[in-house]
């Protein structure tokens, strides 16, 4: 073998040396990263939780976080199917996205029935309650679906009544910054509190409105302005809110526990 050609594999074999062990560190900072990135994203939805019920801001430190959503938030996983709660999953650890990906504990979405855009949706989900000295002060339920290029993930907070907006806001989206992603929008946001979601039958009647809420109108109470320049986005943003308050959602839920009380 000439020069040449050793010095051309010992470059190529020192390549692939260097090549397996970049591979082997960063393989196993991944592995010793993987606890942190669960607990930050667990930290990060219970701090969208806390800020939906008017609980706390996104400048709250982990810590503060924790204690607060532990003294004041009850996790419960919730039947979709019947409106029961179930002792099957953990809540603190059952993850309703994973769900809805598998066969055995989610149902298929086509046509009229996925007007929210999800393809499928869990058979279980968890539900968040706002709890002092025993009572029920909001209920914060998950809800999802698709805008313009996202699935937009958020919660919804409402009082005790169930019907009352407590607050509305997404954790996750992909939506166009300066349009659809003014979901964001404190401003867009401080529309809802007050905001009723059902008539006295219990159908949803909540609304993305565009061109604006008339304040003079008797529907004003259960409509929201749409995102100025984002029709598609609030399109989606209103078709995930009927979906998830009606029957295919917290539906069957909601009925429950209007009949038992809360």
């Amino acid at each position: 073998m000439s020069s040449k050609k050793e010095s051309t594999a010992r470059t190529l074999l020192v390549a692939l040396a260097v090549s397996l062990v970049s591979s082997v560190f960063v393989a196993g900072a991944a592995v010793s990263l993987k606890p942190v990135q669960i607990e930050n994203r667990q930290l990060d939805k219970q701090r969208s939780i806390l800020s939906i019920a008017g609980l706390g801001d996104a400048g709250m430190s982990a810590r503060a976080v924790k204690e607060l959503f532990a003294s004041r938030i009850t996790a419960k996983v919730v039947d979709l199917e019947t409106g029961e709660y179930t002792d099957a999953y953990d809540p603190a650890m059952f993850d309703p996205l994973k769900a809805s990906k598998d066969p055995k504990l989610s149902a298929a979405l086509s046509g009229e029935a996925d007007i929210a855009l999800i393809k499928r949706r869990e058979r279980y989900t968890t539900v968040y309650m706002v709890e002092q000295d025993g009572k029920l002060e909001s209920l914060i339920l998950p809800v999802r679906g698709y805008g313009l290029w996202s699935t937009l993930h958020g919660f919804m907070a409402v009082k005790a009544d169930l019907n009352t907006v407590v607050g509305f806001g997404f954790y996750q989206h992909a939506e166009t910054p300066g349009l659809g992603g003014e979901v964001d929008n404190p401003k867009w946001k401080a529309l809802w509190p007050g905001k009723t979601l059902f008539d006295d039958a219990g159908k949803p009647v909540i609304r993305i409105v565009k061109g604006g809420v008339d304040p003079a109108s008797a529907e004003a109470g259960h409509q929201v302005d749409a995102l100025a320049g984002a029709t598609l986005t609030s399109n989606g943003v209103d078709r995930l809110l009927q979906f998830w308050l009606g029957e295919q959602g917290f539906g069957p839920y909601l009925a429950k526990l209007r009949t038992q009380g809360v």
